[in-house]
């Protein structure tokens, strides 16, 4: 299957279950964040199996834009960077663009307080119009001026930022977003005395927190996460010869998913038990509701078995929630998920999109402030989904689609966010013992 971000997608059932092993390509959360540490090191860093997508392609150039130099091998998988030093060489005045990046706007708008002259970090619509105000607060409170355009949404893109920040202790939200915890951890050893930071309210995603500090430390830096404060010594980040980056556990649930609601068997290579991402913990969620796991040290499968609802908080795994939402719709009694209200702020309001999209399939399901509830129970059909720009929509109700005939996908394109390859991949699930 290929996708064109101006076709509907019709996604053809799966004429047997699959039986099928997948590599798939590295984290877009690990590349990320490895990329920046290796463009802030004192030396030269090659990244293997690298994700090449949309998202790190912006982090590459924004990289670019403050002095790293940096060479993409995409038939290799492989990334080389020569890093800066720690210095952030930006032009005054330059306009850095994170275009529908998260990652790279909330973790490159520290690196630019850490210069002495201004610049302003922008990205595209669908980015502006997510939040960056609690980010701002905790940048001023370091002593950065940051402004926003009068013109815009008040706390979104563009963001004109002008430092040096200093090192220093600084509250910082956590309750909308890990992205600005861990945007300012990364920023933290390039500052002499480093940074004490503190979470303030109910955090979310703490395993892409933890996931930030083992990259760091990989790189050198030394960062302690506790119960109430991160704190980060100053010293920079040291090159490494090599990092290699795990396979992406994200796009990893749409094949375990698709495994559980097809009564198949999909393994996926190269994420055991000590992965660094938390999402590895969705096929937990796929195991309470009735399918088998075998999880060893480099790879974890799930076999497809009838499904029954579960009740789960999903705050540490929120990019899941579309995915187990499709999965709920196939099992047998309710499942509740709550704790995610902070969703509505990605690249869709995910509770939203993903209700109107089951409902669309003729599958009951609910709205509420900070999750959804799918009672079970319902035998779904065909419709045409809405993603609004969403990868994420998008790769879950194509997995729907393995299952119940007559799906189809507007704007699949948008998958190339973070995985290209997506229906590819999806598709050689179909007679095949393999996907590559």
């Amino acid at each position: 299957m290929t996708a064109d971000s101006r076709e509907v997608l019709s996604i053809e059932p799966l004429g047997e279950p699959p039986a099928a092993t997948v590599r798939l390509p590295g984290s877009k959360s690990i590349t990320n964040r490895a990329l920046l540490c290796a463009a802030m090191a004192s030396g030269e860093t090659r990244l293997s199996n690298a994700l090449f997508a949309d998202d790190t392609e912006a982090m590459v150039g924004a990289l670019r834009q403050v002095g790293a130099e940096i060479r993409c091998l995409p038939e290799q998988a492989v990334i080389e960077v020569k890093g800066t030093a720690g210095r952030v060489e930006v032009s005054p005045g330059a306009t850095v663009q994170a275009r529908m990046s998260g990652t790279t706007g909330r973790f490159l708008a520290p690196l630019l307080a850490l210069a002495d002259v201004p610049a302003t970090l922008d990205g595209h619509p669908q980015l502006r119009s997510r939040p960056f105000g609690d980010l701002a607060d905790a940048l001023r409170r370091l002593g950065a001026c940051v402004e926003f355009d009068p013109g815009g949404s008040g706390d979104g893109l563009p963001m004109r930022i002008r430092g040096p920040v200093s090192s220093g202790a600084a509250a910082v939200a956590g309750d909308r977003s890990s992205q600005f915890l861990s945007g300012l951890m990364l920023a933290g050893p390039l500052l002499p005395g480093g940074l004490t930071l503190l979470p303030e309210g109910a955090a979310v995603s703490r395993s892409y927190v933890e996931m930030t500090a083992a990259v760091m430390r990989s790189f050198g830096a030394e960062v302690e996460v506790g119960a109430e404060s991160v704190r980060v010594a100053g010293g920079g980040y040291s090159p490494l010869d090599c990092y290699a980056i795990e396979p992406d556990a994200s796009a990893a649930s749409y094949f375990w998913a698709a495994a559980a609601i097809t009564s198949g068997t999909v393994s996926v290579d190269g994420l055991g038990a000590g992965s660094l991402q938390g999402d590895v913990g969705f096929v937990s969620l796929l195991a309470q509701m009735g399918a088998s796991v075998e999880q060893a040290g480099a790879s974890c499968a799930v076999t497809g078995a009838p499904l029954h609802g579960i009740s789960v908080a999903l705050a540490d795994m929120s990019d899941t929630a579309p995915t187990l939402a499709v999965v709920a719709s196939q099992a047998a009694t309710p499942t509740e998920v709550r704790g995610i209200g902070f969703v509505r702020g990605k690249e869709s309001d995910r509770i939203a999109a993903v209700v109107d999209g089951l409902r669309r399939c003729g599958v009951e399901a609910h709205e509420h402030d900070d999750g959804f509830t799918v009672p079970g129970g319902a035998t779904a059909s065909g419709a045409r989904i809405p993603t609004y720009d969403d990868h994420r929509i998008a790769m879950a109700f194509a997995v729907l689609g393995l299952a119940v005939p007559g799906i189809e996908i507007e704007d699949p394109g948008c998958v190339a966010k973070t995985f290209p390859g997506f229906f590819d991949a999806l598709g050689s699930l179909r007679g095949s013992s393999r996907v590559s």
